[in-house]
C-alpha cells in the first residue's frame, strides 16, 4: 500500500472529525460503530479505498449477519460506508466503481416484535390513569408509564424529540416543535389529560430551557447527547422491568407507534379515559 493511498479507516476517522465540529454527535456516534464493526471484519488490518468491492462488501454484510446483527444494522452500516467512500470519491481520493453497493443490503425493515397489544395498551393506560388521579408526586416507575403513554397521546413523538423539547414549544394546550431526525415540524393540541400528564413530569428547575428534566447540558453539545443517550439506555430498561411487573406480553422500548393507531386504540372502552 503507498504511503499517500488513503484507506476506509482513515477516511472515516476524517469524516466523524467534521460531524463532531458540526455537532451531529448521533451521525457520528453511528459511522463510529460502522468502522469499529468493519475493523473487526478486516482483524484490525487496513483496507485501502481501492480494494473497496463488492465481494468485501458482501462478505461483510455476511459477517455481520453471523454475528446476529439485525438487517436494519447492516443496512445502517452498509450506508455509512457508502456515504464515507461517495465523500472519497468527490474528494477524489479513489476512482468511482459502477454499482458498487448493488449487492449489499441498504434498505429497512420493519420490526414486528415492537408492535403492542391492545390489552398491554389498555393495562398500561389503567395504570396511568391511576397514577394520574392518585395527585401526589409520580416515583420514577410511575414517571416511566407516564413518559411512556405521553409519547402516544403526542402522537408517537420519538424519544430523542421529547428529551429535546424546550419550555417556549408548549404554549398553553399547542405544542410545537420540529423532528431532530427530518426538520419537519409539527403541532400537537394536547387533551387535559395529556397536560396534566405534562405538569406532573415536568423540568422543575427554572433556569433549564428544557419542557422535561432528561437534558442537563447545552443543546448541540457532545455532553448533552451522552445525556441522551444515557438517558434512553435507562428508560428502555425502565421499561423493561415495568413490563415485567405488569405481565405485559408485548416488548416495550422508547420506540413508538404513530398516534393514528393510538387513536384508533381509544376506541376501546378502557381508553375512554383520554377520549373524553
Amino acid at each position: 500500500m503507498s504511503r499517500n493511498e488513503i484507506t476506509l479507516q482513515e477516511m472515516f476517522s476524517s469524516v466523524i472529525g467534521e460531524l463532531r465540529e458540526g455537532g451531529r454527535w448521533g451521525t457520528a456516534h453511528i459511522y463510529q460503530s460502522a468502522v469499529n464493526a468493519f475493523s473487526v471484519f478486516t482483524k484490525w488490518q487496513p483496507m485501502p479505498m481501492r480494494k473497496l468491492s463488492p465481494t468485501v462488501l458482501k462478505r461483510f454484510e455476511n459477517f455481520l449477519r453471523q454475528r446476529n446483527c439485525s438487517w436494519n444494522t447492516v443496512s445502517t452500516y452498509i450506508k455509512a460506508i457508502r456515504s464515507v467512500y461517495n465523500r472519497a470519491v468527490d474528494r477524489k481520493m479513489v476512482r468511482y466503481v459502477p454499482r458498487l453497493f448493488e449487492h449489499v443490503y441498504t434498505g429497512t425493515r420493519t420490526d414486528r416484535k415492537k408492535a403492542l397489544e391492545a390489552s398491554d395498551i389498555g393495562c398500561l393506560v389503567r395504570e396511568t390513569e391511576m397514577s394520574l388521579q392518585d395527585g401526589q408526586s409520580p416515583n420514577t416507575r410511575q414517571k416511566t408509564k407516564i413518559f411512556f403513554v405521553l409519547m402516544f397521546m403526542l402522537r408517537g413523538i420519538p424519544f430523542v424529540d421529547l428529551a429535546y423539547l424546550h419550555k417556549r414549544d408548549l404554549q398553553g394546550n399547542t405544542l410545537s416543535y420540529r423532528r431532530r431526525k427530518t426538520g419537519r415540524a409539527l403541532t400537537v393540541s394536547l387533551t387535559p389529560e395529556a397536560m396534566q400528564m405534562v405538569r406532573m413530569i415536568a423540568n422543575k428547575d427554572k433556569d433549564s430551557p428544557y419542557l422535561f428534566p432528561i437534558l442537563q447540558s447545552e443543546e448541540g453539545t457532545e455532553a448533552a447527547y451522552r445525556e441522551y443517550q444515557a438517558a434512553l439506555r435507562a428508560f428502555n430498561q425502565r421499561l423493561a422491568v415495568l413490563r415485567q411487573c405488569l405481565g405485559m406480553q408485548s416488548a416495550l422500548s422508547s420506540y413508538c407507534r404513530r398516534h393514528g393507531e393510538f387513536s384508533f386504540l381509544l376506541k376501546f372502552k378502557y381508553l375512554q379515559f383520554f377520549a373524553a
